[in-house]
């Protein structure tokens, strides 16, 4: 007994001593959640002087309970049981629907996973209409030069955009030794880079990996020079936009730190939302072009040539036919855009507790 308690007091002592890495980080949170904006360092992203906000609609339309295999459940008990932090309707940029649960309120922050990767798009799209980066045809070592060992000069932004650089990346969540929890709970992401390698043929096939994101990070990064990333997020779309609040984007380390471009920016469901707006409305804000139209669109079409996928476009989803288009992250996080219905639609969840969230948000924007 004395035995099996000293193991056990050592593999703690271990753990504790070895937070600080990868694998100490793995073991002791085990999973991603909502909350590890709190483990991570960051760069704060300071929201605008004057905030936009959303109007309560005056006769909001109320949301039908839910079919489930112990009969209807109302929509709000639903959302509740299925772990469920924050769920908005805005259409015609008034509140439809706005609740939150499980002791989260507006003001409470909560982790984007993947919903990071559309922000990144955005940059990417402002940064060339900026003159930062030339152009997606341009091959990433033109701001990696050090990947051209690796063979990527074949490897283009667009390429990355469209997850079709060929990258050989590990993207399991439950392996240690893995890929994704390198670059999740790693502390030098540069490093990481370094160590990537292709296993297809640039643009030959489509597969999506965090890994890809991580790339056009660098890329931005390189390409603002002094400039953060998350500075650029905050001078370009954050107080543009008129955000309620403050944001923050973890970084891999404190000092000289590189934003989890792949995930990690963390912020309130409205400002989410306010992003799903700006899209809404093809890159304009209130008069204001933030994210070029056309990026816009290219962003949100269906386009299978140089062997893209109808579904995936410059890191945003579609829907069949392109008809809505959506950000998403791992534990059922949302940013759903209907621009026939006027229409965005935010769900942040501590898990996806075995919901096709996809399914469910469309049948509720098709009832608009």
């Amino acid at each position: 007994m004395k035995s099996t308690t000293k193991i056990i007091c050592s593999l703690f002592l271990c753990v504790l001593f070895f937070q600080s890495c990868k694998l100490g980080r793995f073991v002791f949170y085990n999973f991603a959640n909502i909350t590890d904006h709190k483990i991570f360092p960051y760069r704060t992203i300071e929201n605008a002087a004057s905030p936009f906000t959303f109007p309560v609609a005056q006769k909001p339309k109320p949301l039908k309970d839910i079919e489930t295999s112990e009969g209807d459940v109302p929509f709000d008990t639903y959302l509740e049981h299925t772990k469920t932090v924050a769920f908005l309707v805005i259409q015609n940029d008034s509140i439809q629907y706005e609740k939150y649960f499980n002791k989260y309120e507006d003001e409470s922050i909560v982790a984007s996973f993947s919903m990071a990767k559309s922000v990144i798009s955005m940059l990417i799209g402002i940064a060339i209409a900026d003159g930062k980066i030339q152009s997606v045809d341009e091959p990433i070592t033109n701001y990696i030069p050090e990947l051209k060992r690796n063979g990527f000069d074949a490897v283009t932004i667009k390429h990355l955009l469209q997850m079709t650089s060929g990258l050989d990346f590990n993207e399991s969540y439950t392996n240690p030794f893995g890929h994704a929890a390198t670059f999740y709970y790693g502390t030098n992401l540069r490093k990481a880079i370094n160590k990537l390698k292709l296993k297809d043929v640039p643009g030959e096939k489509f597969d999506y990996t965090s890994g890809t994101t991580q790339l056009l990070g660098l890329v931005l990064e390189r390409a603002l020079e002094s400039q953060t990333i998350s500075s650029y997020l905050e001078e370009k779309i954050w107080k543009p936009l008129g955000m309620e609040y403050d944001a923050t984007w973890s970084l891999d380390r404190k000092k000289d730190g590189l934003e989890k471009t792949f995930c990690c920016l963390n912020a309130r469901a409205r400002d989410f939302a306010k992003l799903g707006r700006l899209y809404l409305h093809n890159g304009n804000w209130n008069g204001t072009q933030i994210v070029p139209e056309q990026w816009v669109k290219e962003s949100t079409k269906s386009d299978t040539t140089g062997h893209s996928v109808p579904f995936y476009q410059y890191q945003w989803w579609l829907t069949k036919n392109a008809e809505q288009f959506y950000a998403k992250g791992i534990l059922g996080q949302y940013i759903f855009v209907d621009p026939h219905k006027n229409l965005i639609i935010v769900r942040l969840g501590e898990k996806t507790s075995k919901v096709n969230w996809l399914k469910l948000i469309s049948q509720i924007a098709h009832s608009y």
